[in-house]
């Protein structure tokens, strides 16, 4: 059943009832069948990971786990989205990540459905159902073969994130930037966008770099710190170095985001990058950046899987007012300068912002979601979807500073507001910021 040492001394202590009462489960590496001793924790299993295995399908009994919330079956040979996830009543978060799925029966959307993970499939279809699960928050759907979206999604009225990159759209559906709380989109590596540009910048020999420790490890690759000694030469210039993994990621494709970065240019709000490298021993991908001083850090943690598309943050953190302002206005300087070179940052978070930790120096980071906007009133109506993203950062702020900030306040709630349209542009914004 199992070909995976860890697993299988877990499913005999499964077998053994030593789990009894277990609310969260890994099994991933090597199963090749559901085990049936699992329905021991029918009456207590919330969370649940299986992936990594040879399995093809799951029980039609699933449903007995009436507490289940969470699923992971990522990296599994399935065929189709398995319909008994449908009979869960409390399964809220569905991951068939690189699985080979070509069909997603309706049935297997549970009613509790909030955060469904099909990237790097094969799915051309999806079914009408989709748009009818009231609670469906976080979509992800990279890497497929989808040319157009369920009608049913424009009413998907609490979809604040979804992740189309890389399949066969010709066009973005109008209603997409009428959804009332969409903030995180990314549509790049498809059609619509056009030929990409020809690759340009400056070529990074890897020969001419000299890298260190591993600062830090995103979805897309990791960054290690390293001396760049132009031509060869000299004491060399601290570097920071971002090498890809070369798969298909939640956002989209790594050469995607290299384009994105390098086509943002240079601003001192965002990280940029000084250079595509060439000739790394494995044939790897990266991309040369600027190094931030060692102290400058993340501004939040990423969503977790029960805040599903909210960032983290430290309990004891607390900013100044003066701080709240220079966060703000860097990050909207940053998006102002990418929203009029045509970009959507598309992930902007503050997880995505890095600062100086005490006086509010602040850049945007991590150009993995961005994509190119059209133009016209299509794409500004889509810039003030990331208007809604600033604005939910901005709140996140603001409940964290002990004085109050009344304009402010009044700036962050006309950015989130329901009706798209009525919010500003970012250069609005930034006009706002600067005003005494």
């Amino acid at each position: 059943m199992a070909t995976n040492a860890d697993t299988a001394r877990h499913l005999e202590s499964l077998a053994r009832g030593d789990l009894a009462g277990t609310r969260e489960l890994r099994l991933a590496g090597g199963l090749t069948e559901f085990p049936r001793d699992l329905f021991g924790l029918a009456d207590s299993l919330e969370v649940l990971d299986l992936g990594a295995g040879g399995l093809t399908r799951l029980p039609d009994d699933l449903g007995r786990f009436t507490k289940l919330r969470v699923l992971f079956c990522s990296g599994n040979p399935f065929d189709r989205l398995p319909p008994s996830l449908g009979d869960c009543p409390a399964l809220a978060q569905i991951g068939f990540r690189g699985c080979g799925l070509g069909e997603v029966p309706e049935e297997a959307l549970p009613p509790a459905l909030r955060w469904l993970t099909l990237t790097d499939n094969r799915i051309v279809v999806l079914p009408d159902a989709l748009g009818r699960r009231p609670f469906l928050q976080k979509l992800m759907l990279s890497g497929n073969r989808l040319t157009a979206l369920p009608e049913s999604l424009a009413d998907a009225r609490n979809l604040e994130l979804i992740r189309l990159s890389a399949n066969g759209f010709d066009a973005l559906p109008g209603w997409l930037a009428t959804l009332p709380a969409l903030a995180w989109p990314t549509w790049a590596g498809n059609p619509l966008e056009g030929t990409p540009a020809p690759a340009a910048g400056r070529t990074i020999p890897w020969a001419d770099l000299v890298t260190g420790d591993r600062l830090g490890e995103g979805a897309s690759g990791e960054v290690f710190a390293a001396l760049w000694r132009r031509d060869g030469t000299g004491p060399g210039a601290a570097v920071a170095v971002k090498l890809f993994k070369g798969a298909m990621t939640s956002d989209g494709l790594p050469e995607r985001e290299m384009e994105a970065c390098l086509a943002a240019g240079t601003h001192p709000n965002l990280t940029g990058g000084l250079g595509r490298l060439v000739g790394h021993p494995t044939g790897a991908q990266g991309l040369v950046m600027p190094r931030l001083a060692e102290d400058w850090r993340g501004l939040a943690g990423p969503p977790s899987l029960a805040s599903c598309s909210r960032d983290i943050y430290r309990a004891d953190l607390c900013f100044e007012a003066d701080t709240v302002r220079r966060i703000a206005r860097s990050v909207a300087a940053a998006t102002v300068h990418l929203h009029a070179r045509g970009l959507l940052h598309g992930d902007l978070y503050g997880h995505n912002v890095l600062w100086d930790g005490t006086a509010g120096e602040a850049v945007l980071s991590d150009f993995g979601a961005a994509c190119r906007l059209p133009g016209g009133a299509g794409g500004e109506a889509l810039q003030r979807i990331e208007v809604r993203a600033w604005g939910i950062l901005l709140g996140e702020m603001l409940a964290r500073c002990p004085s109050p900030l009344p304009d402010l306040t009044a700036l962050a709630e006309t950015c989130v507001q329901a009706e798209v349209a009525r919010r500003p542009l970012m250069a609005e914004i930034a006009a706002a910021l600067r005003a005494p």
